[in-house]
């Protein structure tokens, strides 16, 4: 199993690789890691920017606009380590990365988009294939002799 730093660690630094395979561990670590990202950035952006509900326009300060400017260029570096890390994730199910841009292309669609959304949910929580496939050696090692022999 991969460690919460770890798959944060490996979500960076595989930054734009798009070959082998990722762990179900590894998703959802850095799914964890981004939502809260997200949320102690809005969080604060509203906390810190004034915001002000009350009023005939809820508006933020300054501060608050820069927080969320921030969560905006952040939202845009992960984009591609995202990608990548779904396309690992379909290439440890044994599938194509091309699914994914399938599943981009139904989230376009209205009332598709809700089952493209069930069908990424899916994808995360399936367990990858035991052993070798055709995208690369098992991340948790099954299959190998290193790690059927316990010392």
């Amino acid at each position: 199993m991969v460690s919460f730093p770890e798959a944060v660690q490996l979500f960076f630094k595989r930054y734009t690789d798009f070959q082998g395979r990722s762990r179900r561990s590894e998703y959802w670590w850095v799914q964890l890691f981004n939502g809260i990202i997200f949320f102690v950035g809005v969080f604060l952006a509203v906390l810190l920017g004034g915001f002000d509900p009350s009023g005939a326009t809820a508006s933020l300060n300054p501060i608050g606009m820069g927080l969320l400017g921030l969560l905006g260029l952040y939202a845009l570096a992960i984009i591609v380590p995202s990608i990548a890390l779904i396309i690992r994730r379909l290439h440890d199910i044994n599938q194509t990365g091309w699914i994914y841009l399938g599943l981009v292309v139904a989230g376009f669609i209205p009332i598709v988009n809700l089952l493209a959304m069930v069908a990424q949910i899916v994808v995360g929580c399936l367990p990858g294939t035991v052993g070798e496939n055709k995208y690369g050696a098992d991340p948790k090692g099954a299959g190998t002799a290193a790690a059927d022999t316990f010392v």
